[in-house]
Formats: structure tokens, C-alpha cells, sequence
């Protein structure tokens, strides 16, 4: 489908404007970039492997603006086939990355803190899905199912909607975590970087 055919949806939608904090570290809504994108952050509930509630209840989905561009192309080519991306997380601040790794201090299934910000401490990094496909796990299963090319336990259908998935992110530049299904990186995501201090909310 060519590109005119893409039904992008009004910029009616457009979120409100990102923090001074936010915008001065470079981040922005994913909205801005992704109008129709569902937005589920579950560290802002407490439906999450720690099982309490890490961000408030209005954080908001930040990204660097350095991937606008390659969500907007992974959003398309999804949009174009009537799917649409749910993110689950972006952004994410250092103190909450700390606590994170004391819960699981596995360095396999969750980053361990260091004095810089990569990878979602940086918002170079997102955990995505598609709205209403099966993709034989949820999020932060942390067992070998998530693994991005898992082929025990996992049907050959929700094999086929993972690599859906990685097919439009792949799209836009994004590189899949091969121990998770759902994260994907952005470029520059594992350079080193000062650690921000921007609210999620």
C-alpha cells in the first residue's frame, strides 16, 4: 500500500506538551509521533512483576525524539494492515530501574543500574505489542517463552505475530532484544548517557 493510502489519524489528537524537564533532555510524548497508539504502562499500575505501582497513575509515554520517526514508519506499515502498536513502556527513570533490579537482580530479564542511561533510562527503548493479537506471553513473563525467536511452547501463530511485529519495528530502525520479545531498541540506545532525572507525569 502506498504511503497517500495510510490512514494517519487526526492531529486533533495531539497530546499536550512534554514538561520543560522533558523537553530540555530531548523527550517527547509517543503520541506526538503515534496519534493512534494504545497506551498501557504497566509500571503505572500494579499489574507488574514487582507488583507494586512504579510510575503515578498519569505518567505519560516519553521517548527521545530521535525515534519519532521510526515509530511513525513502524505504526504505518502495522496501520496499513489494521493493527496497532500498544506501548507498555518508554522512558523510564533511573531510581525506577534501581528498584526494578532489586526486585530482580537478573541482569538476563532486567537491566542492572549503572551511573549511565542506556536503553530505556535514556528513551531510546520501548516495550511494544499489538493490540489483540496473541503473542504466547504477557509482558515481562521472564521465562524462556519471551524469548523474541522462542519455538517451544510457543504456536506457530504467535510466532507469526512476534515477527510481525519485529517486521514493522525492524521498519523503522529498531533492533529486537532477542531475550524479549517486546523490547526493541532504537539507535543509540546502548550508548552510554548522563542519567536524566525527568518525571514520567
Amino acid at each position: 500500500m502506498c504511503a497517500a493510502m495510510i490512514h494517519v489519524p487526526s492531529a486533533a489528537a495531539d497530546p499536550p506538551p512534554v514538561s520543560a524537564q522533558a523537553r530540555a533532555a530531548g523527550l517527547i510524548d509517543v503520541r506526538s509521533a503515534v496519534p493512534d497508539a494504545i497506551i498501557d504502562l504497566r509500571y503505572a499500575t500494579v499489574d507488574n512483576f514487582v507488583g507494586a505501582q512504579l510510575y503515578p497513575a498519569d505518567a505519560r509515554c516519553l521517548v527521545h525524539d530521535s525515534l519519532a520517526d521510526g515509530l511513525a514508519v513502524a505504526a504505518n506499515q502495522l496501520r496499513a494492515q489494521g493493527h496497532t502498536l500498544v506501548f507498555w513502556d518508554c522512558y523510564r527513570p533511573h531510581d525506577v530501574q534501581v528498584r526494578m533490579f532489586q526486585e530482580v537482580p537478573n541482569p538476563n530479564w532486567v537491566a542492572r543500574p549503572s551511573g549511565f542511561a542506556r536503553s530505556h533510562e535514556s528513551g531510546r527503548s520501548v516495550d511494544v505489542t499489538i493490540a489483540g493479537l496473541d503473542m504466547g506471553t504477557g509482558f515481562d513473563d521472564f521465562s524462556p517463552h519471551s524469548l523474541a525467536y522462542a519455538t517451544e511452547g510457543v504456536t506457530a501463530a504467535q510466532q507469526a505475530n512476534r515477527a510481525l511485529l519485529r517486521s514493522a519495528m525492524e521498519a523503522g530502525g529498531f533492533t529486537v532484544y532477542s531475550g524479549e520479545w517486546w523490547h526493541f531498541d532504537g539507535p543509540g540506545a546502548k550508548d552510554p548517557r548522563p542519567i536524566l532525572d525527568v518525571p514520567v507525569g
